[in-house]
């Protein structure tokens, strides 16, 4: 495990984005898994940023989403799929046949989640996985449980989840109970993992996660055992380590 200490939200985003774009130009048809919330949004417009003064090409990337809201359609304004759109895929020049997505409208789970981990196979598996960290250590929306999950699955939010959620909806009632999410072993599996954390309301969860054991209650304690996992987080989050 590899921590870079970044000095503020800003600095923190330019590390992890570094990361990412060394990894586009090595492998030009590199697949990135990424992420959405707020964490990643900083890393998402540097990226952005680069493309626009020609440093970056993202015409042969491919890219996988780690989750998606249950009941959202891909065109609702608070799906996963629109938040990629909006804060990067309609700002660089991805083929939108090359990004991946869990479909929240299946109804059937267990099709659902056959199809994604289907999609991952037939990439070649992830190249570079981008992570941000929940309050209660999910990675994606793998939530603290009695084990660690293989593959994608339909899960139950936690409250905890569903609490740090619902800032981005209109009323509370508004956020989806349910999501698909990619699993831990989809996650392990990637080549390289890189994770943005930033504040102080995440500095005990960093603690627990990176300098506590590994264990399912506190999912993102795996990572300690990934063969190339970078924490890239800012001073406030790391005040508790």
């Amino acid at each position: 495990m590899k921590i870079i200490h970044a000095r503020d939200y800003d600095h923190m985003s330019r590390q992890a984005a570094n990361i990412i774009s060394a990894q586009v130009i090595l492998k030009p048809n590199s697949v990135l898994g990424l992420a959405t919330g707020a964490s990643p949004i900083g890393t998402y417009r540097q990226l952005i940023e680069w493309y626009r003064k020609g440093d970056l090409d993202f015409g042969q990337v491919r890219t996988v989403n780690l989750d998606e809201y249950v009941g959202l359609a891909p065109e609702d304004e608070q799906s996963y799929a629109c938040f990629m759109r909006r804060n990067f895929f309609d700002s660089v020049n991805i083929y939108p046949s090359n990004t991946y997505i869990p479909y929240g409208l299946n109804p059937n789970a267990e099709d659902e989640c056959s199809r994604y981990d289907a999609v991952i196979r037939a990439l070649g598996g992830i190249d570079l996985q981008l992570l941000g960290l929940g309050p209660n250590g999910h990675i994606g929306f793998n939530e603290p449980a009695d084990f660690f999950t293989k593959g994608t699955h339909m899960v139950s939010l936690s409250e905890a989840t569903i609490q740090a959620n619902k800032r981005f909806f209109e009323k509370e009632e508004d956020v989806p109970r349910f999501a698909y999410t990619m699993g831990i072993c989809d996650i392990m599996q990637a080549e390289r993992v890189v994770m943005v954390v930033s504040g102080a309301a995440k500095a005990p969860v960093v603690r627990d996660a990176f300098f506590g054991p590994v264990t399912p209650r506190v999912p993102a304690s795996i990572l300690q055992l990934h063969k190339d996992f970078t924490l890239v987080a800012d001073e406030e989050a790391l005040s508790a380590c």
